[in-house]
């Protein structure tokens, strides 16, 4: 009786349990149709309106960019006619003397803000430029130099430069009463925009009464039309970041198709020889936009799902174990990943012991290089020992005492000299360790052609040198820096050798960098490529081991310069050492 009574139980309870799940589910069915209803609903009024602000926003922004094109070259117009009355130009030109124009331009650049000045004679040379690189340059042939000697007014030009993108240029002509002088031509920066454009999302172009694009924030695009510009394959720019945009759910109208991707054109017109201004702007800021409110709905009722599965999870037990079980799976898995750590950290060990071997055999390595490079780099002073000792013994022959006496105290600082070089050598197999300091080249410089003054005094070598007035401060090592000077002297003093007139220049300069050129008038150089190895020489057995150039281009490679060779045109070779300028600002700051 009680098992019968179980199973009408059972059988009861069977059908309750199909009947709760059957309405559970149709709710669930309901809850997805009208989450998909309302995002549907939601998508299409949001996109709208939100498209619609997106195109106000990009319509003002037109306006504000045309604008500052039409302010900035209104500015710049002006600027032709006042500068063809100014007096200190029209001296220059009828007298012929430029040697202050070039600063007047300038001081007018700075105060009108420009991009450049140019002031042309009648026959269209560049007499006076903010750029001194254009100096002495011809432009009787370009239209802003034409158009502006055949007008009494000022002339507009825009011209394509050979690099790529144009040039923008006021130009007028500067008379003293009827007699034409010439033209003053001022560039509008106008590449600026493009700079200040191309950190926008949009993609903006600029076109001319021709329909040429003039200004773009894609490079590729200036030159070409509107409709070449779109079909060409364009690299990643703001255009290519507005195509990859969200996937739109609401078929967006499209302004215009680049790659086939819509994108929202909009034009304006810019009051100014029938320019106009486009922009394309991507949807991206729309589907954001819309995709946050999106996101919040759909949030809310993936929340409700997740409570309705929740109250639907029958296999909590079951799910549990299999958790459990894929638990002790990591854990044993988390076992064989620390074994195989230690492992590989036994084996690192043994790697880091090897690479300790390999460079203890390199240090032994470079002191058998250095065996032969203290050779080499001390017979400079021991020759320069050799002569003063010849010159004081003839000196104390004659009793000249004094004179002597000098010469031995220079024989003292060639032995403080030649322990410095030992020294120095020493270091050279564990770079990074001497401290470096301000280092004048100039203050060098004398000292390595004092140091030489024997040499130099025995073969009669005419020495040409030409020095700053200004110091020439780099960051280094003196010694090593002088080591360097002398290794070029000597290697020019031996170059020399056959030449009846032997002449070395020595020119120091300082520009972006501090260059130290040596060129001698020998036979120059007949294999460059391994000049630089370690034990290539020219010379003939016991003048030399080839060290010398391979130790300088070591050192100046470890101050953060070069060592260059090559022939001169005029014959013989050229030597020049480029390390970094040390700027006075610099030094403090360091």
């Amino acid at each position: 009786m009680a098992e019968a009574d179980q199973q009408q139980g059972t059988a009861l309870a069977r059908p309750r349990s199909v009947t709760i799940s059957w309405r559970v589910r149709l709710a669930l069915v309901l809850l997805m149709a009208i989450a998909v209803a309302t995002v549907w609903i939601t998508n299409s009024l949001l996109t709208d309106r939100f498209t619609e602000s997106t195109r106000h926003r990009a319509n003002v922004r037109l306006a504000l960019y045309g604008g500052n094109l039409v302010s900035e070259l209104g500015r710049n117009a002006i600027v032709p006619q006042l500068l063809a009355r100014d007096s200190s130009l029209i001296g220059a030109l009828n007298s012929s003397d430029f040697s202050q124009s070039t600063q007047r331009l300038i001081t007018f650049v700075e105060e009108i803000g420009a991009a450049s000045l140019m002031l042309l004679d009648i026959d269209g040379r560049t007499v006076a430029s903010t750029d001194r690189n254009l100096l002495g340059s011809q432009h009787g042939n370009q239209p802003y130099y034409v158009d502006a000697i055949r007008a009494n007014t000022t002339v507009f030009s825009v011209i394509q430069r050979e690099a790529g993108g144009y040039r923008f240029t006021y130009s007028r002509r500067m008379a003293d009463g009827p007699q034409v002088l010439g033209v003053i031509v001022v560039e509008v920066d106008l590449q600026k925009f493009e700079r200040a454009w191309a950190g926008i999302s949009d993609a903006v172009v600029v076109t001319d009464s021709t329909g040429a694009i003039i200004l773009a924030t894609e490079p590729q695009w200036r030159g070409l039309s509107e409709g070449e510009a779109l079909v060409r394959q364009t690299p990643q720019s703001a255009i290519e970041r507005a195509i990859r945009a969200t996937a739109d759910w609401s078929a967006l109208p499209a302004d215009a198709y680049v790659q086939g991707e819509a994108v929202m054109r909009m034009e304006a017109r810019i009051p100014f020889q029938g320019w106009k201004i486009a922009s394309f702007t991507t949807y991206a800021s729309v589907r954001e936009r819309v995709n946050g409110v999106l996101a919040l709905e759909i949030m809310g009722f993936a929340i409700l799902l997740a409570l309705a599965f929740y109250a639907l999870s029958r296999q909590t037990a079951l799910r549990m174990a299999l958790f459990q079980r894929e638990s002790d799976e990591l854990r044993e898995l988390n076992a064989r990943l620390q074994s195989e750590i230690t492992k590989r950290e036994e084996v690192q060990e043994t790697l880091a012991v090897t690479e300790q071997t390999l460079a203890q055999s390199s240090k032994l390595a470079v002191l058998g290089e250095m065996s032969a490079a203290v050779s080499h780099e001390l017979n400079q002073p021991l020759a320069a020992m050799k002569t003063y000792l010849a010159g004081a013994r003839l000196l104390l022959r004659r009793n000249r005492q004094e004179e002597a006496l000098s010469s031995f105290g220079r024989i003292d600082d060639l032995i403080e000299r030649m322990g410095a070089i030992t020294r120095q050598l020493k270091s050279y197999a564990r770079k990074g360790a001497e401290e470096l300091s301000p280092v004048d080249l100039a203050e060098a410089l004398g000292s390595a052609l004092s140091m030489m003054e024997p040499q130099l005094r025995q073969r009669q070598v005419r020495i040409n040198q030409i020095r700053p007035p200004e110091p020439v401060l780099v960051m280094g090592d003196r010694m090593r820096v002088e080591q360097v000077m002398i290794n070029l002297l000597r290697n020019a003093l031996d170059a020399t050798k056959s030449v009846e007139d032997p002449t070395v220049d020595v020119v120091l300069a300082a520009g972006d960098t501090a260059t130290l050129t040596v060129r001698d008038n020998g036979e120059g150089i007949e294999d460059l490529e391994n000049l630089f190895e370690p034990f290539y020489t020219t010379k003939q057995p016991g003048d030399g081991v080839g060290l010398g150039l391979a130790i300088s281009s070591g050192i100046v490679g470890d101050l953060g310069g070069r060592l260059t060779a090559r022939n001169s045109q005029r014959g013989g070779a050229v030597f020049e050492m480029q390390l970094p300028i040390l700027r006075p600002g610099v030094e403090a700051a360091e």
